[in-house]
């Protein structure tokens, strides 16, 4: 491996934002709560997300794709390929279930495949599809809206949770992902119509989260332990930082946690000195109502980035509900409401031209029992998000995934910062009892950029699984692969 060519591509693809490139789950440095059972993925907390590159767009133009990442350089010689991966594919850590793919990023070419087609369980690696599906149907800078409404009677008011779990308990903090939408200045929004309008009653609060079909939901394909242990929140319109009791990315959840953000908007009114008499109750807004107050998230791009980098369950089910929301499906209930919006990622990923015909999620995280999806399926999402002329919004896939060696649970794999393919994958991570699995981008010792994914899901147990399947991402990146 040419160590010094790997780090000047490196610091190239960084310079430019690294255009072609997959995500990860962030950080392995939390913990779960005590007494609960080990999560189902890495406990994983809260680093900063990766800005894009000065004077980068979200979705730059076609005349802007892959700039100076080498388009020209010499493609990896197939046979080559397939000489170098297929022994580290059959790692007795990874299992009998194994399947990878290698794709060229500048012109779609396959150059790799091992049993690509064969439907797998991805893990957390299916939130590559939730987050693509997002930014193609919603656009990398829509944003969820809170809003405070009049309700039918003379003081009610009605929260309305429009997809937000991160909220944050006061004041809005505009540079930040958790916290850019603050329930304090809803209130203080409040208080200000309330005040203009001479009106001093004490009110009613009513909440209405009928986006996720009223109080909170939990799928019955999750792990018993999944919610105990802090690993998803039941999922509901709107919540204070995904509904967490403490900072860890990972640690105990409100049970109700569309209820808990109602709780401290009561509190926030009150301090702003509008009374709430008694607690929030559940209810629907009246058609057509006023609006009060309303209070918007961060751009799509910067929570589909903090989604992956964190691979919180939590954000990516609620993004796979958003998108089924504005496909025009309804509401539903219990699991249903899960496989709807499974439903609704993969038809929209098949918008893009994809073929999900022996795809199945179940929600939108990768969490629950009973996702699978062909391992190159992953693969060419990324592929399509790579091309000169993406599908629209799709560009702003790449920026939202972190860097190998620099943040997220990227930050640590691959030998840490230190590492020769430091800064050149970008990749999601999946971690279940059984599988793991890794899809992303990387630019080889040629500068040549690739895209990649590798799913094992016959496991046995944990052991040195994810370090395989990372000795066959740093092979991709340091072969050349030439004759």
């Amino acid at each position: 491996m040419r160590r010094s060519t790997l780090a000047a591509a490196a610091a190239g693809a960084l310079a430019l934002g690294l255009v072609v490139a997959g995500g990860v789950e962030r950080g392995t440095s939390g913990s779960a709560p005590p007494a609960a059972s080990p999560p189902a993925e890495a406990a994983a907390k809260e680093v900063p997300a990766l800005s894009p590159a000065p004077g980068a767009t979200a979705d730059p133009s076609p005349a802007t794709a892959l700039p100076a990442l080498s388009p020209d350089a010499p493609l990896p010689d197939e046979d080559v390929l397939v000489a170098t991966l297929a022994p580290l594919l059959t790692a007795p850590a990874l299992g009998a279930s194994v399947g990878a793919i290698v794709i060229d990023a500048t012109t779609g070419a396959v150059l790799y495949d091992a049993d690509a087609s064969t439907p797998r369980t991805p893990a957390s690696t299916a939130k590559v599809l939730t987050a693509a599906a997002a930014l193609h149907r919603l656009g990398p800078e829509s944003v969820a809206t809170t809003e405070v409404v009049a309700g039918a009677e003379p003081d009610r008011l009605v929260l309305v949770g429009g997809g937000d779990a991160l909220l944050g308990p006061g004041d809005s903090d505009p540079v930040a992902v958790t916290g850019h939408a603050g329930l304090g200045d809803l209130a203080a929004q409040v208080a200000d119509a309330r005040a203009a309008a001479g009106t001093t009653a004490p009110v009613t609060l009513v909440l209405d989260d009928s986006l996720t079909g009223g109080g909170p939901q939990v799928s019955p394909a999750w792990g018993t332990d999944d919610v105990a242990s802090g690993y998803v929140a039941p999922l509901t319109s709107l919540a204070v930082d995904a509904g967490r009791l403490t900072e860890d990315r990972y640690a105990w959840r409100e049970d109700d946690p569309s209820m808990a953000a109602a709780e401290v908007l009561a509190a926030r009114l009150g301090e702003r000195g509008v009374p709430v008499a008694g607690p929030p109750v559940r209810g629907v807004a009246p058609a057509g109502a006023d609006v009060l107050a309303s209070v918007a998230s961060a751009p799509l791009r910067e929570v589909a980035a903090q989604t992956l980098a964190d691979s919180d369950n939590t954000l990516a089910d609620l993004l796979a509900l958003r998108v089924a929301v504005a496909a025009g499906m309804p509401a539903a209930s219990g699991g249903t409401l899960f496989a709807a919006s499974g439903r609704a990622v993969l038809a929209e990923v098949a918008e893009m031209g994809l073929d999900v015909s022996t795809a199945t999620m179940v929600g939108g995280s990768g969490l629950g029992k009973g996702s699978v999806m062909p391992t190159a399926l992953l693969a060419e999402v990324l592929a399509r998000a790579s091309a000169p002329e993406p599908p629209r919004g799709l560009r702003a896939l790449l920026a939202a995934l972190p860097v190998a060696g620099l943040d997220g649970t990227l930050a640590g794999r691959f030998g840490g910062s230190a590492s020769p393919v430091a800064g050149l994958v970008r990749a999601k991570t999946g971690t279940l009892y059984g599988v793991s699995s890794l899809a992303g981008t990387v630019v080889d010792v040629d500068g040549r950029p690739l895209v990649f994914a590798v799913i094992a899901d016959q496991v046995p147990g944990r052991g040195t699984a994810p370090g395989e399947v990372d000795a066959v991402v740093a092979a991709i990146a340091g072969c050349g692969c030439r004759r």
